[in-house]
């Protein structure tokens, strides 16, 4: 008896392609430990501020060239002071400025403007904030008055959005999942799982309910994927595994994990004391915008690709699975390291 060729999802379709892309970027892979530069000024007095500027680095020598422009007329009430902790140089100083910096344009320079992200925190005497991630090819901001909640509520969902897209092995992982989801209500069921999850942590590390060392997550993050891409191969070879049978269920075990990496992200940027609720509930909903922006594209990419007269031989549909696996493994490999760096 013959069986009937099993319909392929609109995520599987793209496979082969995603595949050979993968391939060809797996020697470019870098993990997303969200590290960005990190500028805080916060207000200590009359026209006074503290500072710290936090620069992912290898070792007291070995930083990246980035450096705080401040405005004019800005002077140092005590001298820099620079230390080595946890992967960056830290410098905290004080300033003075006349008439203080609201209106004014503070800037990132350096040959590594381009190479990585940089977030900017105010933290005002009122217990507002202002947060703002910085253009890699114009790194600026200008202080401003006091928001409103409007305005950090933008803030947040924009950061969220924005956390997502650039989180590359997140994003790999919804990626791996569609991979072996068919279905439009079980696809539906699998994301609602993985949200669901992920807000929980989420919210339970970056409320300081849960403490968990943020290497070990990364690690654990990283062979989630290796996991799932796993189970795709399985799945092609006729023996769907227990994301195939149970996706749900899987999406929901592994995105309390991925919450975790969440809060790591939301933990660099810090929360503005008066609005803690407005800004964390925006920024889950801005990584869950961008999370369906994402499940959207792939699926509408596949939706697509249907329509061409070009199959793809049968083989290459396991090109998508091993690509993912392998850069993910790497990242294994690198976070585990980086346990005794």
């Amino acid at each position: 008896m013959n069986r009937r060729p099993e319909r392929m999802g609109p995520a599987r379709r793209i496979a082969p392609w995603l595949g050979l892309l993968l391939l060809l970027l797996a020697g470019f892979a870098q993990a997303d430990v969200f590290r960005p530069a990190y500028l805080e000024l916060r207000e200590a007095g009359s026209d006074t501020y503290d500072v710290t500027w936090k620069v992912p680095a290898q070792d007291e020598t070995t930083r990246l060239a980035l450096y705080v422009v401040l405005p004019e007329g800005t002077e140092n009430v005590t001298e820099p002071r620079a230390v080595f902790v946890d992967g960056a140089v830290l410098e905290r100083w004080r300033i003075r400025r006349p008439g203080g910096l609201v209106g004014q344009r503070i800037r990132i320079e350096g040959r590594a403007t381009t190479v990585s992200d940089v977030i900017a925190r105010v933290e005002r005497a009122d217990g507002t904030s202002q947060v703002e991630r910085l253009k890699v090819d114009d790194p600026h901001f200008t202080v401003a008055a006091p928001a409103g909640t409007g305005e950090v509520a933008w803030a947040y969902l924009v950061l969220g959005i924005e956390h997502i897209l650039a989180g590359i092995d997140h994003l790999l992982f919804v990626l791996a999942l569609l991979l072996v989801v068919r279905g439009a209500r079980r696809i539906v069921a699998t994301v609602t799982a993985f949200t669901v999850a992920h807000s929980i942590t989420l919210v339970a590390a970056t409320l300081g309910w849960v403490h968990v060392p943020g290497p070990p997550v990364e690690a654990i993050i990283a062979l989630s994927i290796v996991f799932v891409a796993a189970e795709v191969v399985h799945g092609l070879r006729g023996k769907p595994g227990l994301t195939a049978r149970a996706p749900w269920l899987v999406a929901f075990s592994f995105g309390l994990l991925h919450g975790l990496g969440f809060a790591g992200a939301l933990a660099e940027v810090g929360l503005p004391q008066v609005a803690i609720p407005v800004a964390l509930l925006m920024f889950n909903v801005g990584v869950e915008v961008g999370q369906l922006l994402f499940v959207a594209a792939v699926l509408a990419l596949g939706a697509l690709l249907r329509r061409l007269p070009w199959r793809p031989p049968a083989r290459l549909q396991y090109a998508a699975p091993y690509a993912i696996g392998t850069v993910a493994m790497f990242w294994v490999f690198e976070r585990v390291a980086s346990f005794w760096g």
